[in-house]
């Protein structure tokens, strides 16, 4: 687990490791500390707009500055951490996820670099992008058509196969290690970045693929005993969350994949935030186009359930959310092509004026 994951008392921990049984779990431990300077610590903006010709900010974790470029990196390190010291993943030993990508990704570029090989497992209607990611990094896929199940096909599989091969199978979507890693990591690094403005958010929204980034801030701030809201965020195209099952299609990459996660608690939660595709693919190219930041089209969803809070409550609040992961990964999808504007979206009335960084 790496510092800026799970906190610097954590790491050290982990560096003692005092009872590892083997010289090759030493070493990956230590492996894993080193590279804590390359997860998590990401900057903290304050984007500036206006909301129907109102002034408003929301406040963004930029989490497309991390290792792989995307959120998911937290994860991975934390998994991956917690695993080496409970010592369920040795040295060398094959790790094996069902993934939409950017987890995939994260556990291909760690695995690689702390010698494990790694095989994912993920539909096959994923980017070409994040395809190429997986495979750049030395990542044996799978794909899954909807035929052979989907997404629930792709994480059935991934249980069987790891089981065959005495695989380590990270559970991402079931693994109390995913949201630690929010609450000892990016809920606490917004917490204190705000505080240094001499801020405290009012209410906290994101995407829930795994659920591991809600789940991390709800905890932390009931634990910190703050009265911000924590709101998941779906698709309305395919609303999971609010119906418990899959429903229709949708264009948002890593969110809404089929099923409630385990580890998502959704009464711990807010209401949930339902966001058009195409609105979030229009916002998404508005931030690049715009601001000059080159986001995913979950971050363009975040930001739409930011400015629906902001509209259904105090136009002052202080919203926080996550910028998950960059543009690159989404090249050959919608958001590289026009995206035709509806009366119902949101992204028409928002002009983004500018951020800073604090």
């Amino acid at each position: 687990m790496l510092a800026s994951s799970i906190g610097a008392a954590d790491t050290r921990r982990f560096a003692k490791a005092p009872n590892a049984p083997a010289r090759g779990c030493d070493q990956a431990i230590a492996a894993l500390s080193a590279m804590s300077g390359l997860v998590g610590r990401t900057p903290l903006l304050a984007i500036d707009l206006l909301w129907r010709g109102r002034p408003a900010a929301v406040f963004a974790k930029a989490e497309l500055y991390n290792l792989t470029g995307s959120i998911k990196d937290r994860m991975a390190c934390s998994i991956i951490g917690a695993a080496y010291e409970r010592r369920e993943l040795a040295p060398g030993q094959e790790i094996v996820e069902a993934t939409s990508g950017n987890a995939g990704i994260a556990l291909a570029a760690l695995g690689q670099a702390l010698g494990h090989p790694v095989t994912i497992f993920m539909p096959d209607w994923m980017s070409l992008e994040r395809r190429a990611l997986l495979t750049s990094h030395g990542a044996t896929v799978r794909l899954v058509s909807k035929a052979e199940g989907g997404f629930i096909g792709s994480v059935r599989m991934a249980e069987a196969y790891a089981s065959a091969r005495g695989a380590f199978l990270s559970r991402q979507f079931a693994n109390d290690d995913n949201w630690r890693a929010h609450y000892h990591g990016t809920a606490e690094e917004l917490l204190t970045q705000m505080a240094a403005e001499g801020l405290e958010p009012d209410a906290f929204v994101a995407g829930v693929g795994t659920g591991g980034t809600v789940m991390g801030f709800a905890r932390l701030f009931r634990d910190r005993r703050l009265a911000a809201s924590v709101h998941p965020v779906e698709p309305a195209e395919s609303p999971t969350l609010s119906t418990g099952h899959k429903v229709g299609a949708h264009r948002i990459q890593g969110v809404s994949d089929e099923f409630i996660p385990d580890i998502v608690k959704l009464n711990e939660l807010g209401p949930v935030i339902a966001v058009h595709d195409g609105d979030a693919i229009l916002m998404a190219q508005k931030v690049a186009r715009q601001l000059g930041l080159g986001v995913g089209i979950s971050s363009g969803a975040n930001l739409i359930a930011a400015i629906k809070v902001l509209e259904g409550g105090r136009p002052d609040a202080r919203v926080a959310t996550v910028l998950c992961d960059n543009h690159a990964r989404y090249l050959s999808t919608a958001l590289a092509q026009e995206e035709p504007m509806r009366p119902e979206y949101l992204s028409q009335h928002v002009e983004l004026v500018g951020w800073r960084a604090l």
